[in-house]
């Protein structure tokens, strides 16, 4: 199945293709009965796998396992991947891409931070001179067949945003994402500076960037929006609501009545579709996607 051509003809659709961040199985195994693109966030993964933060802990053999498990149980979703600078030399992160490819990853992100490196809304963010930066991500291209690849400038300084957006867009990088946008005019700018480059955008709660919708992302001109950690910061959120419910009642349960709330009947329904998807080579074959309630 050829994941990279077709990821390269949603984002050629008119509209803006959304893409979620998950961050392990289960979380993909919810967002998966919503969308059909996935983002595997670096910040998630770092979150779930190492209980770090997103600074630079990942290990490039732990990511590729992840994505290959993520093919395995949704074979038609897009999976874009985040592999922060291709984990620091150009030779791994032709080695990563390589990998990812084989195992049937649609793209990946690639971006001019230097070590240490930082989330993308974080402060303190260095990155590469840009021709270190344009020769790794040459070989990147030179290596990769089909897949997409997002071509991601760190910049801060206005002059260097502006700069090294022009630079991507002149390069056979599929997209371009500036981190860190801090309004719309910004992505006016960028829109303008790229000019017909597919453009990409990252929301997070939290960060740097506005929050915007598709709707209005659309009128902006940007092709691919990721969300980095709704899933994760729902999980969050919800685990710390739970468990102090269960403080509260002394350790009991709560009840799972039909068709509220989720209990394990509902989550087994909910992992056996990746078994199901397995056995279906076209996505018409199975039951539209949605997630169990009862």
């Amino acid at each position: 199945m050829d994941h990279g051509n077709r990821l390269r003809e949603r984002i050629a659709e008119p509209h803006t293709t959304p893409l979620i961040g998950v961050y392990d199985m289960y979380s993909a195994s919810v967002a998966a009965g919503h969308y059909d693109g996935l983002f595997v966030s670096g910040f998630g993964f770092a979150a779930s796998y190492y209980g770090l933060p997103d600074i630079g802990f990942i290990a490039w053999p732990d990511m590729v396992a992840f994505v290959q498990r993520l093919r395995g149980a949704f074979p038609r979703h897009h999976l874009l991947v985040d592999i922060d600078d291709g984990y620091a030399d150009p030779e791994t992160a032709c080695h990563v891409v390589e990998s990812l490819e084989r195992i049937g990853a649609s793209g990946v992100i690639l971006e001019d931070q230097k070590r240490p490196r930082r989330c993308g809304h974080a402060d303190g963010k260095q990155i590469l001179p840009l021709d270190e930066y344009l020769a790794k991500l040459d070989m990147v291209l030179q290596t990769r067949k089909d897949m997409v690849v997002v071509a991601r400038t760190d910049a801060t300084d206005p002059e260097d945003i502006i700069e090294r957006a022009g630079h991507l867009a002149t390069t056979d990088a599929d997209v371009v994402l500036v981190d860190g946008v801090r309004d719309v005019e910004w992505i006016h700018r960028i829109r303008e500076v790229v000019d017909g480059k597919p453009l990409l955008f990252n929301q997070i709660a939290g960060g740097k960037s506005p929050r915007l919708s598709l709707d209005e992302l659309t009128r902006l001109g940007v092709d691919v929006a990721i969300y980095s950690t709704p899933c994760l910061f729902a999980a969050h959120e919800a685990m710390e609501s739970a468990l102090t419910e269960l403080k509260r009642a002394d350790g009991r349960l709560p009840s799972v009545e039909p068709g509220r709330g989720i209990g394990v009947a509902a989550s087994t329904r909910l992992l056996e579709r990746n078994i199901a998807r397995r056995h279906h080579e076209r996505a018409d074959d199975m039951p539209p996607e949605r997630v169990v309630t009862v």
